[in-house]
């Protein structure tokens, strides 16, 4: 249903507003297809993308706050909240006051979450292959350039 909404939105030449409607609607739909995908292939370590996306952050900048994983991540408060919750109950963080600042926490990996991030970066580069290996390397370039201008366009004054 929603292919055939999308090939007639598209196709609709002399009407901006349904090539535009209909290329966020494209877009929507590619990210949570992948999302989708990379979850599954993640489901059995016991994280999804955003845990994923956690561990990672925490392997490349060590301990850190919520509010600078939030700051990194761009990920609300409420939901860091809950994707911290479940990565320390699968026992991947560990979760403690932070040394300068009593109201804050200091999250850091554990060995378990160690295992996660290898393991998850293997899940990342199989699901990657399938959704990406038939971009040559150019074309995958030209797309993350055409992505990244996307995201840091501002938004309406």
């Amino acid at each position: 249903m929603l292919d055939d909404l999308l090939g007639r939105v598209l196709s609709e030449d002399d009407d901006p507003a349904l090539r535009h409607v209909g290329l966020g609607m494209l877009l929507a739909s590619a990210h949570d297809r992948a999302r989708e995908i990379m979850n599954a292939g993640l489901r059995p370590l016991g994280i999804d993308v955003r845990g994923l996306c956690m561990l990672i952050a925490l392997e490349l900048y060590g301990p850190s706050s919520q509010r600078r994983l939030i700051d990194l991540s761009g990920i609300d408060k409420s939901t860091m909240v809950r994707v911290i919750d479940d990565l320390e109950t699968g026992g991947l963080v560990h979760r403690e006051r932070a040394p300068n600042d009593r109201r804050a926490y200091s999250i850091t990996l554990t060995n378990d979450g160690e295992r996660a991030l290898t393991n998850g970066r293997q899940v990342a580069i199989d699901v990657g292959d399938h959704l990406f290996g038939d971009f040559a390397p150019p074309e995958r370039d030209g797309f993350v350039g055409l992505l990244r201008r996307l995201a840091d366009r501002p938004g309406l004054p």
